[in-house]
């Protein structure tokens, strides 16, 4: 007996260990670049580790994405970067400042107005590497012939969506934002009576000025997206796919939505059976920091430690800003990491350290760490989440306004404006974030409730990612409503049909007593 315990235990190890029907798959990849390229990067990687194949396409003019990696294969081709560049953000943050000094109901408006002239503009870009690709038979050929199993991308940018449509591949998108606003507003029913509409920066609780607010920037998207972004593939869908199809119907096709979003930090709404939730996915335990950076952590002493990044685009304060940030750091008396790029400011004090680049995600969940200045970016805002640090939000552009105001709805975190930033406000805003202990308890709370899952996020996406490469596809998780015709969907037809009953009904009766009136009227008459 003795002697089969080694080979049942060679089986069962064998049993554990041998790879899943799915392994070494093939998955083509279109990423977004900056920091939706670090999110996705952590799927790859986990993808490589479990044997899969992955070819990445990428523009040679790439910001974050190289050309040669451990984990996946590249293919450069033309894409957004190559006729933009970083400094576009910056002089749109300009803008945006003084979108800001507008009365509060209409800033808002001023600043879709920018985002409208940048998806226009962008839509064109990205419509016109698309017909490069679509058009060249060779390139085509090549991506055909690789017979890949899956297309995995980030449909902000929507080359994935069409060579993935166009190749007839399984798709899962990692998404947060498309085409005018959150993932939501394209695959999902979204009463605008209580789910905050893109960029209009309110919560789910709105008074009656609040839901006017809402709906107008729900009727703008609505003209953003059909006269604004459709317009720019028409010509390349009339050329490559067949008769009625849209932008919008190539996007809802995809057979899975990992949403890059969890509802500790969303407003609660109705959703999808192919929509998968994954917010916080890039979150790890932390790692221990460099020798330097650990002595300079641990010589905050009791006080602690301010960590402070805005991102990875955007550099251009105004100089009175940066002084003024400066400025209430030299005050605290904790220690700051500040990353920053650009000219040192004059009024920077000795408890404040300048750094270039930071690991984020290991500082906030350094023990010493007791607040995070940051611009409310989406990667920010999860780790913020999932370390439990109070945050003071200074959102600068796109979807930081949103985001920090749903940790502040949630007490967890302070907004500042940059346009109008004092050193005695920031003061002020950042003594209360480490002061006031609700703060703390309240991002407490939320981490808690993050992290009370019975999987983990990044477990629950490859998942679904192989669920959909087993399958190839998950075709009984969309719904049919995105086939019927916007009439039918609202149910107008229904409508007017029982309207038209109704208003007959109402003639026929009206008829019917007027008749029965004038007879007896006329009987009266002869009567007399």
């Amino acid at each position: 007996m003795s002697s089969m315990i080694p080979v049942f235990l060679t089986a069962l190890c064998f049993l554990l260990l041998r790879p899943t029907s799915c392994s070494g798959s093939r998955i083509l990849v279109v990423p977004v670049d900056g920091s939706h390229w670090i999110n996705i990067k952590v799927i790859l990687q986990e993808l490589h580790a479990r044997g899969h194949n992955i070819t990445v396409l990428r523009s040679a003019k790439s910001w974050y994405i190289p050309s040669n990696s451990s984990i996946y294969t590249s293919i450069n081709v033309r894409m957004l970067e190559d006729e933009s560049d970083k400094s576009y953000y910056n002089k749109m943050l300009l803008n945006v400042m003084e979108c800001r000094r507008w009365p509060t109901f209409l800033r808002t408006f001023c600043q879709q107005r920018l985002i409208t002239s940048m998806l226009s503009q962008g839509h064109e870009i990205l419509a016109r590497a698309a017909a490069t690709m679509l058009d060249d038979p060779v390139f085509m050929k090549k991506l055909q012939d690789a017979k890949f199993d899956l297309m995995l991308t980030d449909p902000c940018l929507t080359i994935g969506v069409l060579l993935g449509s166009y190749l007839k591949l399984p798709m899962v998108f990692n998404v947060r934002w498309i085409n005018t606003g959150e993932a939501h507003f394209t695959i999902a029913p979204s009463p605008v009576s209580y789910v905050p509409v893109s960029g209009s920066e309110l919560h789910d609780q709105m008074d009656f000025l609040d839901r006017i607010k809402n709906m107008l920037h729900y009727l703008y998207s609505v003209v953003e997206q059909h006269f604004f972004i459709n317009p720019a593939y028409s010509d390349l869908i009339q050329r490559h796919f067949p008769p009625g199809t849209d932008l919008l119907s190539l996007e809802r096709a995809a057979d899975i939505w990992l949403v890059r979003t969890n509802f500790v930090f969303e407003f609660p709404r109705p959703t999808m059976p192919n929509v998968v939730y994954i917010g916080g996915f890039q979150c790890r335990k932390a790692r221990p920091l460099p020798a330097e950076l650990e002595a300079f952590m641990q010589s905050s002493g009791e006080h602690g430690v301010v960590v402070m990044s805005l991102g990875t685009l955007v550099s251009a304060l105004s100089r009175e800003v940066t002084e003024a940030i400066a400025a209430a750091f030299a005050e605290l008396p904790q220690k700051v990491v500040w990353k920053f790029v650009g000219e040192k400011p004059s009024s920077l004090g000795n408890n404040t350290l300048l750094v270039d680049w930071l690991p984020q995600n290991d500082f906030l969940g350094h023990p010493k760490t007791r607040a995070f200045v940051a611009h409310g970016g989406t990667n920010g805002m999860y780790e913020a989440i999932y370390y439990g640090v109070p945050v003071l939000g200074l959102p600068l552009i796109l979807d930081q306004f949103d985001n920090v105001l749903r940790l502040k709805v949630r007490g967890a975190a302070r907004l500042v404006e940059a346009k109008s930033l004092t050193k005695d406000d920031f003061l002020e805003a950042l003594k209360d974030i480490l002061e006031t202990p609700s703060y703390h308890n309240n991002i407490q709370r939320l981490s808690q409730l993050h992290q009370d899952q019975p999987m983990s996020p990044m477990d629950t996406a490859i998942f679904w990612i192989e669920f959909v490469i087993r399958n190839k596809g998950a075709p009984h998780l969309r719904s049919a409503g995105f086939n019927l015709p916007w009439y039918s969907y609202f149910c107008l037809d229904v409508a007017a049909l029982i309207l038209s009953l109704i208003a007959a009904f109402v003639w026929t009766s009206v008829l019917v007593c007027r008749t029965l009136c004038s007879r007896r009227s006329k009987r009266k008459m002869k009567a007399e």
